[in-house]
């Protein structure tokens, strides 16, 4: 398999405009797979709608002398992807992404594809859905999908916008409570936790950490918790 995945955890850091951290990651993975059009699928953005998404991503695509055009403006689906030089999947609910994917019959079409070679990237739920399942989103369940199973692309959960923080006004769980009891459930399964302003990259078979300085955490139940920064080897993940 020729994977090559750009995973990215957040689209927007407080105060930057939207995708302009990763705007750098995305150029450079569009510019080395020689990428002048990308179809973009929008079914996550509940709130702000196909059309709005589309644009707004569009706008940032437009920068960088590339095409991007949306999925749901298409008449056949599954022709779409068949037909894609690159995938992109934006963030939003992963629940709603999910049901989307699975009710337009391109979930399982998309990973073979990828699979096969084809370019892909995501951001929060667009990442979720590179893994096994959407076990570990941190969204609510606004509607039921027909698996909870993914994609599939990375052997592992991925957990985005990561954080250990703790309020200590609040008396209810952590992002790690709930991470664990995950791990407790599936013991088999390693979890990625990504943090905001960071990403998972995959090509010519390496997988590595990129983008700012801030370490991911993993999850396994035969293993301590532990962190990875930008130089350290995660390779092991995708055994």
């Amino acid at each position: 398999m020729n994977r090559k995945l750009l995973l990215i955890s957040n689209s927007t850091n407080k105060g930057e405009d939207y995708l302009a951290w990763c705007k750098y990651l995305i150029e450079e993975f569009l510019t080395k797979n020689k990428i002048k059009e990308v179809l973009f699928i929008p079914y996550a953005g509940v709130s702000m709608g196909y059309d709005n998404y589309e644009k707004k991503v569009k706008d940032v695509f437009s920068t960088m002398g590339v095409r991007l055009y949306s999925i749901h403006k298409e008449n056949d689906a599954k022709k779409a992807v068949n037909e894609a030089k690159c995938i992109a999947v934006g963030g939003g609910n992963t629940f709603h992404l999910v049901y989307e994917l699975y009710k337009n019959g391109i979930m399982n079409l998309i990973s073979q594809r990828c699979n096969q070679g084809l370019p892909y990237m995501g951001w929060s739920a667009g990442s979720n859905v590179a893994g096994l399942s959407l076990k570990t989103t941190n969204d609510m369940p606004i509607i039921e999908p027909e698996s909870f199973d993914t994609m599939g692309l990375v052997p592992f959960q991925i957990n985005p916008h990561y954080t250990d923080f703790f309020d200590p006004k609040h008396g209810g769980e952590t992002r790690d409570d709930r991470l664990n009891e995950f791990i407790i459930v599936n013991p088999s399964i390693y979890v990625a936790a990504i943090r905001e302003a960071t990403a998972l990259k995959l090509e010519d078979g390496n997988l590595s950490l990129v983008g700012r300085d801030n370490k991911m955490k993993v999850f396994h139940a035969n293993m301590e918790t532990k962190e990875y920064g930008l130089t350290d080897d995660i390779n092991f993940l995708m055994k």
